[in-house]
């Protein structure tokens, strides 16, 4: 809800006047370590009340979660405009502070792609061509660092992405990537893609 209403430059709640329930989970893009809302009409909230006792669900003195959580709110509009720039830098292959001159659309690797109108906030699909290597095999390549790689690069970089689909890997930006972290993980990407066309 929060990445939406920060991409389309609304306020959340222009988005949720069509709903009929919402729930926010503060621990993702708003880097809360826990905790979540749920909101609706009376008699909704109360049957989620009930059931949540019924499962044992529940926790006391929650005042530091929520102050966490209200942090979160207040600076949301700044932390995720940043992360989907960054996402957006990955994406172009915009140079950034380390001054790389690209990643996936500036690279124009056979082997991916992506939809730059599909990105519009803190999440790159990137699609996968051909059949090797597989969205696995990519995200291993990414996730593992040699000496190689060291050598070659003067850098070990770790890229933690998730092989989505047959075809796609996902790559998401939160809070605790930084624009620096984002021009590393596309020189890695730069390392992987030029190591598989050897």
């Amino acid at each position: 809800l929060m990445n939406a209403a920060v991409a389309q430059g609304v306020e959340p709640a222009q988005i949720t006047q069509h709903c009929d329930s919402v729930s926010l989970c503060f621990s993702k893009g708003l880097g809360a370590p826990a905790g979540a809302v749920l909101a609706g009409c009376k008699e909704f909230v109360a049957e989620a009340w009930r059931v949540r006792k019924l499962l044992g669900g529940g926790m006391r003195q929650v005042g530091v979660l929520a102050a966490a959580a209200s942090l979160g709110l207040q600076c949301a509009e700044v932390t995720l405009r940043r992360d989907h720039d960054n996402a957006r830098r990955f994406a172009e292959g915009t140079s950034g502070p380390l001054g790389v001159p690209g990643c996936i659309h500036v690279l124009d690797s056979p082997l991916w792609s992506v939809n730059l109108a599909a990105v519009e906030t803190n999440i790159v699909m990137i699609n996968v061509q051909g059949a090797w290597p597989s969205p696995a095999e990519l995200c291993d390549r990414l996730r593992t660092v040699s000496e190689e790689e060291v050598a070659e690069t003067g850098q070990a970089v770790s890229v933690l992405l998730l092989p989505w689909s047959a075809h796609t890997v996902r790559a998401v930006w939160h809070r605790d990537i930084s624009a620096h972290d984002t021009e590393l993980a596309s020189r890695k990407l730069e390392f992987v893609a030029r190591k598989c066309q050897e």
